[in-house]
């Protein structure tokens, strides 16, 4: 199994642009086997470069969301090239950044672009989903129940009773953030850290909202609608945005990850886009030919068996396979194996039927008595 490009990158699914391109700067620049000969290394690097690839184009991030490896088919890979251009170090302050990434800045104690205590999104949910075999293949709609944190009504997510509202933090001055100075062989730097007090949000809450304890949200049980497309296999991962719990302080809300398994089926067997079955079929079917009914994810369908088959024959049911995700006109084909029976009780008339085509045909008959020895001439026939 693929790994999961964001652990990859060692990044949330959340994480910004800027955040997945600043990982992967500072683990191309550990990586590269211009720098690292470890063994190893080359092959990671080159799983990084597919990683950022992917998730630094908004297109394929998208897809790969929803669908996992499944949607990118089979897409991207990234090998080396020149070291800074790879790395994505444009001058020494980016070195810094990737050593010094929890530090606003030199010497003269600069502030961070980022806020804390700003909009906060929120978490995102995870819902384990089993499908039908037939379901997994042509799609649909399903409901679901989830319980997931709502904004809450009665404050509209302050947190403040109505009529109140936060007070500016007196421990940070609203800021949020509360600075350490930290000396350092390159100079003096600054740290900066949420305010333990207000948790980085610059305000504290002083008449609590009394539907939800001045939390701003409130547990919810919702049912919606899922679709499901069609094509879709056991490990698939399906998004759906704003379904996850409510953001903080006006933040967005974050998505639903729904996570696809397939239940087995009594008589098909999937493998990627293709079908598989086993059908039956006498031993004169499988001498003389014939037409006969076999089930396939479509229903029933006749097909030609054609005479002199053998045991373990393999036909081919074009375009009857898994519809491809993204493109469900293109499907896999569904391969049928046959299995010649050979019959352990025969009639009188049958047995002497037989006999004299195998004497016909100039084929010893074997010398074991009854039906056993009828049964090895009935296998000759197909020798």
């Amino acid at each position: 199994m693929a790994r999961d490009l964001y652990e990859t990158l060692n990044v949330s699914r959340d994480a910004s642009k800027e955040d997945i391109k600043r990982a992967y700067r500072k683990l191309a620049r550990q990586y590269h086997p211009d720098v690292n000969k470890d063994a190893g290394a080359e092959d990671m690097f080159k799983e990084l470069s597919r990683a950022y690839e992917v998730l630094s184009d908004d297109d394929q991030r998208a897809r790969y969301d929803r669908f996992g490896e499944a949607g990118l088919n089979g897409g991207g890979g990234g090998g080396p090239g020149d070291f800074a251009g790879a790395a994505g170090f444009g001058d020494i302050s980016d070195i810094f950044e990737s050593f010094f990434g929890g530090f606003a800045g030199a010497g003269t104690g600069g502030r961070r672009a980022t806020r804390p205590g700003g909009p906060t999104r929120g978490d995102d949910l995870r819902y384990d989903m089993v499908l039908e075999f037939q379901e997994a293949i042509f799609g649909g709609e399903k409901e679901i129940t989830i319980n997931h944190l709502t904004t809450c009504e009665t404050c509209r997510g302050s947190g403040s009773k109505p009529g109140s509202g936060p007070t500016t933090c007196r421990n940070c001055g609203g800021q949020g953030q509360i600075r350490q100075a930290r000396r350092t062989p390159f100079g003096l730097f600054t740290q900066v850290a949420a305010c333990p007090n207000c948790q980085g949000t610059g305000e504290v809450i002083e008449s609590p909202c009394p539907t939800c304890s001045g939390r701003g949200r409130n547990q919810k049980q919702t049912t919606i609608k899922i679709t499901i497309p069609a094509g879709v296999d056991a490990g698939s991962r399906l998004r759906v945005q704003g379904e996850g719990d409510a953001g903080m302080r006006g933040g967005p809300p974050g998505d639903l990850f729904i996570y696809v398994s397939v239940r087995n089926h009594p008589v098909f067997r999937r493998e990627g886009q293709d079908i598989y079955s086993v059908a039956e079929i006498s031993y004169l079917q499988a001498i003389l030919g014939s037409q006969m009914s076999v089930e396939t994810v479509d229903g029933p369908q006749t097909v030609v068996v054609p005479p002199g088959t053998q045991p373990e024959t393999v036909l081919t049911l074009d375009g009857k396979g898994v519809p491809r995700i993204g493109n469900p006109t293109r499907r896999g084909h569904h391969y049928l194996q046959l299995k010649v029976v050979i019959p352990t009780k025969l009639g009188a008339e049958e047995r002497e039927l037989l006999t004299k085509l195998a004497k016909a045909r100039g084929e010893k008959v074997s010398k074991k008595e009854g039906l056993e020895g009828l049964i090895d001439s009935i296998g000759n026939l197909f020798h």
